[in-house]
């Protein structure tokens, strides 16, 4: 295929954003053609399983990595939150472009005011889940999985659930703000997953035609903080199977701030921490942070995870 290639999940937002990323990359005078090509991942062909019984980290980027590495695409765009830590040999991350609003954000049925005292929430995000049995005790989780549209479908349609939680960043892109029924999650009350908001444009580390076109796409400030969560996700050594959040922000004067914490799966206990320092020390910030919060009780909360995540899939 003649032209510039880019790599997409098939779903309406990862589309939505390979869409937003073509049309950036047009604006910086690009004569040839751009194309979109459609890769179906393993995280899109399990739907009925849980993130966390399937591998977590990796699930929805593996097949357009190997596509990129095989030369059938040029660019990949990925979720950052999807991102593993770790990028495969002969390929970066070319480029992050401007973040867009990292929050969570609680659906509720039209006509419904106000989530419940003792809601049930639907979402398969263990992240989500601790946090939300920590904020309303006596709550409930029930697994959902699927695009926006059906996740909001089977809250509309079942008597199951009270409300769902989506990140705000997908529902912008998509345009569904306005035709929805939502109550936004301030990070205090929800911690984003690490990256949440943020994309990444992946290439290959050879392709200096590529890497140029991505510089114009770059966003430091948005690169510095997704940097510095991504490196405490490291510290953690973190994936789907535990519930750990971080989100960093710059001060006005240029500082980063990093807000983190690791859960119990119930909830019961949560344990959160801040560091601040120089944007350019953030991924030496975010390891710093990783060991606080390890040594402050997080190392034997996600011992437990861990051991209750495989005694599930043992029994």
């Amino acid at each position: 295929m003649s032209g510039l290639v880019i790599g997409s999940r098939g779903s309406a937002l990862a589309r939505t954003q390979s869409e937003l990323i073509r049309d950036e990359l047009l604006k910086t005078g690009l004569a040839e053609e751009i194309h979109i090509q459609i890769i179906k991942t393993l995280g899109d062909r399990i739907q009925d399983v849980p993130l966390s019984r399937v591998g977590g980290k990796g699930l929805f980027v593996k097949e357009i990595e190997q596509a990129l590495l095989a030369g059938d695409i040029d660019i990949a765009v990925h979720s950052m939150k999807d991102m593993p830590i770790v990028q495969p040999e002969g390929l970066v991350i070319g480029a992050v472009p401007r973040r867009e609003d990292a929050r969570d954000v609680v659906v509720i049925p039209k006509g419904q005011e106000a989530i419940p005292p003792t809601p049930t929430f639907g979402t398969s995000s263990l992240r989500r889940s601790s946090q939300l049995l920590a904020r309303f005790p006596g709550g409930r989780i029930e697994a959902l999985r699927g695009n926006v549209d059906t996740r909001v479908r089977r809250l509309e349609e079942s008597d199951e659930l009270d409300a769902i939680v989506l990140a705000m960043a997908g529902l912008k892109r998509l345009g569904r703000v306005a035709d929805l029924n939502l109550i936004p999650l301030s990070v205090e009350d929800m911690l984003p997953a690490v990256g949440q908001g943020a994309l990444a444009i992946q290439c290959r580390s050879g392709d200096s035609r590529v890497l140029e076109l991505l510089r114009h796409l770059h966003h430091e400030d948005s690169a510095a903080c997704t940097t510095a969560e991504r490196a405490f996700l490291k510290g953690v050594e973190g994936s789907c199977q535990v519930p750990v959040a971080a989100h960093a922000t710059l001060d006005a004067d240029g500082s980063l701030q990093l807000d983190a914490l690791i859960a119990r799966l119930d909830g019961s206990e949560v344990f959160r921490r801040t560091v601040s320092g120089a944007r350019e020390d953030g991924e030496a910030l975010g390891f710093q942070l990783a060991s606080e919060l390890l040594d402050g009780g997080g190392r034997e909360v996600l011992k437990d995870c861990i051991r209750a995540f495989e005694q599930d899939n043992n029994g």
